[in-house]
């Protein structure tokens, strides 16, 4: 559960966590960081839909803050 006030900061351990947790093993490695503001997933998986699932996972837990998203995930 998110805090009232929502930020990146506070949803940065939650989407950490959702990707730790994920039953796709892909997503497990992905880390997910704050940086001024902006959340910065990186890592490598190895299939473009996991690159853009792990983004849709970090993204269902921005809803309702103003965040600047950064994939930086890289597929090999």
């Amino acid at each position: 559960m998110l805090t009232a006030s929502k930020s990146p900061a506070n949803v940065q351990p939650h989407a950490q966590a959702a990707l730790r947790n994920s039953s796709i093993s892909e997503l497990r490695g992905l880390g997910v960081e704050q940086r001024n503001g902006t959340l910065v997933i990186s890592g490598a998986v190895s299939s473009f839909y996991h690159k853009q699932l792990a983004q849709e996972v970090v993204w269902a837990l921005c809803r309702g803050i103003e965040v600047e998203l950064v994939n930086l995930v890289r597929v090999h």
